[in-house]
């Protein structure tokens, strides 16, 4: 299904690219500007399984997307100048934004020295967790069971299940599955209990993920003193809010931001949503972040900036810097607004 999936997505681009239509479509749906969304940046792996690939993009990648940014006249800004052009109506020129979920090590390792070296600005959310070395990264976790296993058991509908996967084409169809019966569990708390469960039983440390893929405070603050960087909040546990009660969401995003000031001395005013997808953050959790004070809050749904957009700032749509689509042409056509206004039904605005 993944495969399909990712066939019909790569044939829209190429169509859309090779046609040329993305160049006609853009002075209709191309907006003010975009928020481009990174995870990892590291060098390409040698694994034959690698379920979670399209979280990483390479260091060659990042750098021919920004100079493919640079030679197409965007202005890349921060979020405070995004916030700025925004909300000030100032759309005489096209920006982008760089954004990294998470606050993975190889941002500081691999992103950040091409983003000095280039003066790019760009924007790290921190689930506070993770530098605590309390997150548990659940996704990884998954695949860790099914890549060094030939067989997995689980409680599924009361049922004990086995699934066998020897090959990669089954443990690439096996992480599919669990992976998206894990996200439609009803609340948050039996998505951990099950992941919990699978490392214990299967020998997992939960805790291994944060300390060796993950930034410590002391890195983060030594990227946070650079005026390039900005820090934003990922609430504390990296949940899929729209499984919490209202209380546990305004808890999830006030104290990650308090825990990132004491910590780094830098009150966010930006916030990302964890996951960030319509199943994960609505119009409950926008107004929540509103209240909040943050400035801005981006989700995952797919799409460019419009002038409307200031109306709802903390329901921002992005652009996916995807690990499975490393050609710049696809980033050509995503900043053109057509494949997005496709994917959206040509409707600007996504913030209920």
């Amino acid at each position: 299904m993944a495969g399909l999936k990712q066939t019909i997505i790569r044939g829209g681009l190429e169509s859309l690219y090779f046609t040329g239509a993305h160049i006609a479509l853009r002075p209709f749906v191309g907006g003010v500007g975009a928020i481009l969304t990174l995870h990892h940046v590291r060098p390409p792996r040698p694994d034959r399984f690698q379920p979670n690939r399209l979280l990483e993009v390479t260091p060659r990648f990042l750098t021919r997307v920004i100079k493919t940014l640079r030679r197409s006249g965007l202005d890349l800004i921060s979020l405070d100048e995004m916030h700025r052009r925004m909300t000030g109506g100032d759309f005489s020129r096209r920006f982008a934004c760089l954004t990294f979920d998470d606050g993975y090590r190889d941002t500081l390792q691999w992103a950040y020295p091409i983003l000095k070296e280039a003066a790019v600005p760009f924007a790290i959310y921190v689930p506070t967790s993770f530098p605590d070395r309390l997150g548990e990264l659940w996704w990884l976790v998954l695949e860790a069971v099914i890549a060094r296993n030939d067989r997995v058991g689980l409680v599924i509908a009361g049922r004990d299940r086995k699934f066998d996967c020897r090959t990669v084409a089954e443990k690439r169809a096996l992480f599919d599955e669990l992976y998206w019966w894990l996200r439609s569990r009803p609340t948050e708390a039996e998505l951990r209990d099950v992941i919990r469960n699978l490392a214990a039983f299967y020998h997992v440390d939960i805790a291994a993920f944060c300390s060796e893929l993950c930034m410590n405070w002391r890195e983060l603050a030594e990227l946070a003193t650079d005026p390039l960087v900005t820090i934003g909040a990922h609430t504390v546990t990296h949940p899929m809010l729209a499984k919490l009660t209202k209380d546990n969401v305004r808890s999830e995003m006030d104290l990650s931001r308090s825990v990132i000031e004491a910590a780094l001395a830098v009150r966010p005013l930006h916030l990302s949503y964890p996951f960030g997808d319509r199943t994960s953050a609505g119009a409950r959790e926008f107004e929540i972040a509103a209240e909040l004070g943050f400035k801005t809050a981006v989700t995952t749904r797919p799409g460019v900036l419009f002038p409307e957009h200031a109306q709802c700032m903390t329901a921002l749509p992005r652009i996916s810097l995807n690990g499975d689509y490393q050609r710049i042409r696809y980033v050509r056509v995503l900043l053109s607004g057509a494949a997005t206004a496709m994917w959206n039904g040509f409707r600007r605005l996504d913030a209920a």
